[in-house]
């Protein structure tokens, strides 16, 4: 039976009393879940004694108000579909309990996070870094499983947790994708049976051999307003959005 719980006095104490001497695997995310988290939760359940899954939905990484405001919430569904994956626990925080600074203390990193998606989301990825460090060092997980589709997201989490001597190990997951090809992602929810349909082109033509100005003369064509086509580090990232939604992907190259 999954164990819900709120507050980080509650789960200090059962890591000090009831789950010493154990691995832990922690699966951070935001809720509306997808096959891909499934896939996280799978992967942790295989290589630990114990997983525990957080769902918070973090306003400090929107820099859209109307975005934060659309993202799904989706809690009770999410726990139906994390009972039949042995998960142990869920870390269910409100605001207050992670940020009880009002945010006044911040992880800022100072080259990668000016790239590609932080180029077009000035602050987001302030906000990440300092949820997930919060989050890191309040569950204390052995290891720490994070999806590809979000790959600058990684690196950045993965580099913030060498840089400060956290001793949880930052584990990439393959991206999962429908069968069509499109890379499971929460704000797939918002799409219209319509954009659904359009939105298979952008992976097309991210893992196409066609110069990046085509791709996107190409997705501009298809309906897409192009965010970035970027080739870094042996992979092509993109981001586009379609209506109200934005879609990230990248591929290696």
């Amino acid at each position: 039976m999954i164990q819900i719980i709120k507050n980080v006095p509650e789960w200090k104490s059962l890591l000090k009393n009831d789950l010493k001497e154990t691995t832990i695997g922690f699966v951070p995310t935001m809720g509306a879940l997808h096959e891909g988290h499934l896939s996280l939760v799978e992967r942790s359940v295989l290589e630990n004694r114990i997983t525990v899954f957080s769902i918070f939905i973090n306003p400090t990484q929107f820099n859209d108000k109307s975005d934060l405001q659309n993202y799904p919430k989706t809690f009770d569904k999410d726990l139906e579909l994390l009972k039949s994956r042995n998960v142990d626990f869920i870390f269910y925080p409100g605001y207050e309990e992670i940020y009880n600074d009002n945010y006044n203390y911040k992880v800022i990193e100072n080259n990668l996070s000016g790239k590609l998606c932080g180029k077009h989301r000035p602050g987001h990825f302030d906000g990440v870094l300092t949820v997930v460090m919060k989050l890191l060092n309040i569950i204390e997980a052995d290891n720490a499983y994070f999806g590809e589709k979000d790959y600058q997201q990684y690196l950045l989490i993965k580099g913030m947790a060498e840089a400060f001597f956290i001793k949880t190990e930052i584990i990439p997951c393959q991206t999962i994708r429908a069968a069509d090809g499109l890379a499971h992602s929460s704000r797939n929810e918002m799409l219209t049976p319509e954009e659904r349909k359009i939105a298979v082109k952008f992976p097309e033509l991210l893992k196409s051999d066609f110069p990046i100005e085509e791709i996107k003369s190409e997705l501009n064509y298809a309906g897409f307003k192009v965010d970035y086509i970027e080739d870094m580090n042996g992979r092509r990232f993109g981001a586009v959005h379609l209506g109200r939604v934005r879609l990230i992907d990248n591929v290696k190259k």
